[in-house]
């Protein structure tokens, strides 16, 4: 027989090896993050300090004010004890889980906050030269000023060859004009 036919015909191997093998549960990292953050913004609130405290306050007076049969964790509170260090045991990583989210988070915006300052200083800077080329450009260009002052002196030599001084007249010089 060929080994495919003797395998075929043995009852202690499997068919398809593949078939027994486990799959591993691929944890997605995106939702138990979320998952952290969740807990630790949660665990950040008054809600939960409120609730902690009505919760270890009730199992106090249950285990104190009780009949000693009823109690389940008697004066030292043992048990009070490791149930509050299994929350926080659980609680440590998650909470830094969710700062190490938080950081990469803050680590990314704090980048694109240099990139945009970088690029609105390079735009400042254009802006500075654009500035600083009108006002050279605007030194060669007749302002309104200097218009009103040049139309004026124009407008009073017009007036004196239109009118003519009486000194000019009075010193029996020709009128220029021809009148």
């Amino acid at each position: 027989m060929s080994e495919r036919e003797d395998r075929r015909v043995r009852l202690d191997q499997p068919r398809d090896p593949q078939r027994w093998r486990r799959r591993k549960r691929r944890v997605d990292a995106e939702t138990f993050g979320k998952f952290a953050e969740g807990f630790a913004r949660f665990m950040g609130t008054a809600t939960f300090i409120a609730w902690m405290t009505v919760f270890v306050v009730a199992w106090l007076l249950w285990n104190t004010l009780s009949p000693e049969s009823l109690q389940f964790d008697p004066f030292p509170f043992i048990f009070l004890t490791l149930m509050l260090s299994l929350q926080a045991s659980y609680a440590a990583p998650l909470i830094l889980l969710a700062q190490n989210r938080q950081e990469a988070r803050d680590r990314v915006i704090q980048e694109q906050d240099r990139d945009q300052n970088t690029r609105a200083h390079a735009d400042m800077q254009f802006l500075a030269r654009e500035v600083a080329s009108l006002r050279l450009a605007l030194g060669e260009v007749a302002t309104r000023d200097f218009l009103r002052s040049e139309l004026r002196g124009f407008l009073a030599d017009l007036d004196e060859r239109a009118n003519p001084s009486d000194e000019a007249v009075a010193d029996g010089q020709p009128d220029p004009t021809g009148r």
